[in-house]
């Protein structure tokens, strides 16, 4: 196992996993962004070993292209603080710089407070690589760690190297980021390793501009998936207008953050295999999930890409590769 990465926050993109028309993993189209075998990528639907393939084939993607200095972040959640230790020593093995680890969900009625402080600090402390906590309700039977719980967990557990929030509280983000941004957080609470050290993530890249204002440190969501240019503008301009706050960069920043925001909603509605099905029209990737979900439709697609919002999203997507192209013979 080679010395993680450094973590770093910005924008980063969870990929969907992609199968073939037998479900079998296609791992040839799966490998080239950072965060894998995450939600998005249906890490519930897959095998333990399939998992540690899907990271493999992320690593092998990026280096074949050049690109390896850029972390993998890995989803490693699962039912049992055992499995979830032993997903991420494996994760480490295979080439993951950081495990992203979801509440287990399945007892959610009988993990009270200190057994959910307990396994994130069982977990941080059994993996060999950063742990990134993952507040997602929505997928973790409902629970929903407050900023007390995360905070506690973050100076008890110093191999934990931040926080995604997808349940989208701007309160929670800033409660938590004034703590763990502070200088004195670093000195009473040092982190294992000095290159991860805890940042607030945003779920939800429809509230990244206010999230970065109070001290967010990035976003992972799924639209880079389809729109990596204009998501990246976003994050530049995020962070112009905190050190350089003029009345152009803010408006810039506001009107493209509602493009994304309504981009994103579009998408969100549409969930996994929506997302597929978009993929797949784009670019030519899988479009299927793995059962028990089942793909779209075809009118459903094609419904989803003439949304007035995806078309907008897609058309300044393509004017900013227009821009980066023309740019070096300017």
């Amino acid at each position: 196992m080679s010395t993680p990465r450094p973590f770093t926050g910005g924008i980063l993109a969870p990929v969907p996993c992609f199968f073939d028309d037998e479900e079998e993993l296609d791992c040839g189209k799966a490998g080239v962004k950072p965060v894998v075998s995450g939600s998005m990528g249906e890490a519930i639907h897959l095998t333990h070993s399939e998992r540690i393939d899907l990271i493999h084939a992320a690593r092998s993607a990026l280096d074949a292209a050049g690109l390896s200095s850029i972390p993998i972040i890995a989803g490693a959640g699962s039912s049992s603080t055992r499995e979830t230790i032993e997903i991420a020593k494996e994760a480490a093995e295979a080439g993951a710089d950081q495990v992203i680890v979801v509440p287990p969900g399945y007892y959610a009625g009988a993990l009270a407070r200190e057994a959910l402080k307990q396994y994130f600090i069982d977990v941080a402390n059994g993996s060999p690589i950063p742990v990134m906590l993952y507040n997602f309700p929505s997928v973790a039977g409902g629970i929903d760690m407050d900023s007390d719980l995360i905070e506690d967990i973050a100076k008890s557990a110093p191999n934990t190297c931040g926080i995604k929030l997808t349940c989208g509280s701007v309160g929670k983000i800033t409660r938590i980021a004034s703590l763990t941004g502070s200088p004195g957080f670093g000195q009473l609470y040092p982190r294992k390793n000095n290159a991860a050290p805890f940042l607030v993530i945003d779920g939800f890249i429809d509230i990244l501009y206010p999230s970065i204002s109070v001290g967010a440190s990035g976003a992972i969501t799924g639209v880079p998936n389809f729109a990596p240019r204009v998501c990246m503008k976003l994050w530049e301009l995020c962070l112009a207008s905190q050190s350089n706050p003029t009345s152009t960069i803010l408006n810039e920043a506001q009107d493209l953050q509602v493009l994304v925001s309504k981009a994103d909603w579009a998408a969100t509605k549409a969930g996994i295999p929506g997302m597929k099905s978009l993929l797949n029209a784009l670019f030519g990737y899988g479009h299927l999930p793995r059962r028990p979900l089942l793909p779209v439709s075809q009118g459903s697609s094609k419904a989803l890409i003439g949304q007035e919002a995806i078309e907008q999203i897609l058309q300044e997507e393509r004017k900013l590769e227009l821009e980066a192209v023309q740019e070096p013979s300017a």
